[in-house]
């Protein structure tokens, strides 16, 4: 309702004691008088409260509620016959962009733009993230609003790149929000940056060598909208999932040799067994057991999944 927080304790006050003066309430919620004097304003303003004599009483709220809210019904029915209007009107001068695409240029839209995915999100956010690129990158860090938006109870599905874990700062803050219920996942070549809010629009950014210059592309409810889901969930089902709880590198029960970390970054780097057996001087088996015991050590099932356990603990 826009209430603020002393107006709302006036009111449950009211109703739980029965009516009482401005003065005694003042002492009762601990605030100053002048602070319930202007809760009592906004109070009946909204029809909640009204005075008699000297005494403030609570008036029954489904009534002056249902105005309310029938008030607010035809505010936002003008509001979207406005964004209507002027969504026409915006595509009559420019025809050769999409309605359902808009293309944000400024720094201060794009923070506007990660201010409206924080405030908006009331159940899930799927993201993809290839991590700072560039040189004029940021430093890895939370998204913005992110850890507010866990608290609220909004859900947080991320697929990070494989390039991402390679950053002490970046693994700090995927841990971070993995902690408090983020699930989060890594593939190896994350090809873009990607935010679903709600499945109501979805905001794209391409990498780009220099940070500043970087365009964002909000999408509305489309059928491109549609599709991006549909990248996001291939990209989900394919990815590995990565732990809730942070693992040290004696989890592994071991310390990686020279040879073990110059294995691994073979690996990491597309390598076939062959070319690693002939950078290691070794038989291609021998590179086969090798990386089956590493597999065992780190409880991998998979090739790519050694890599992520690998750079979790440390090793790459």
């Amino acid at each position: 309702m826009g209430l603020t927080a002393t107006a709302e304790d006036v009111y449950l006050a009211l109703v739980q004691r029965g009516p009482a003066p401005p003065a005694g309430l003042a002492s009762t919620l601990r605030v100053t008088p002048d602070a319930v004097r202007a809760a009592a304003d906004e109070l009946t303003g909204l029809g909640l409260l009204e005075a008699d004599g000297e005494r403030l009483v609570a008036r029954p709220p489904r009534a002056a509620l249902d105005a309310l809210a029938e008030i607010r019904a035809k505010e936002l029915g003008t509001l979207r016959d406005s964004a209507d209007e002027l969504a026409r009107f915006w595509r009559d001068h420019h025809a050769e962009s999409p309605g359902y695409i808009e293309i944000v240029r400024t720094e201060a839209a794009r923070k506007a733009l990660g201010r409206r995915v924080r405030d908006e999100a009331m159940h899930q956010v799927r993201a993809l993230s290839i991590g700072p690129t560039g040189r004029l990158a940021a430093p890895a860090q939370v998204a913005p609003g992110c850890l507010e938006a866990l608290a609220r109870g909004v859900a947080y599905s991320v697929v990070y790149g494989a390039q991402v874990l390679r950053d002490p700062l970046a693994r700090e803050a995927i841990q971070t929000c993995v902690n408090l219920g983020e699930r989060a996942r890594v593939f190896p070549n994350v090809a873009l940056n990607l935010v679903i809010c709600d499945d109501r629009f979805a905001v794209v950014t391409a990498p780009a060598r220099d940070h500043q210059r970087r365009h964002h592309i909000v999408v509305q409810q489309s059928a491109l909208l549609d599709g991006l889901v549909g990248v996001f969930e291939s990209y989900w089902q394919m990815a590995v999932p990565l732990p809730t709880s942070d693992e040290s590198m004696d989890d592994a029960g071991t310390s990686p040799t020279d040879d073990t970390r110059q294995l691994l970054t073979y690996l990491s780097g597309g390598l076939t067994d062959e070319s690693i057996a002939r950078e290691l001087g070794v038989s291609e088996r021998t590179v086969g057991r090798r990386i089956a015991r590493l597999q065992e050590v780190l409880g991998a099932q998979t090739r790519f999944q050694l890599g992520v356990q690998a750079s979790r603990h440390g090793w790459l």
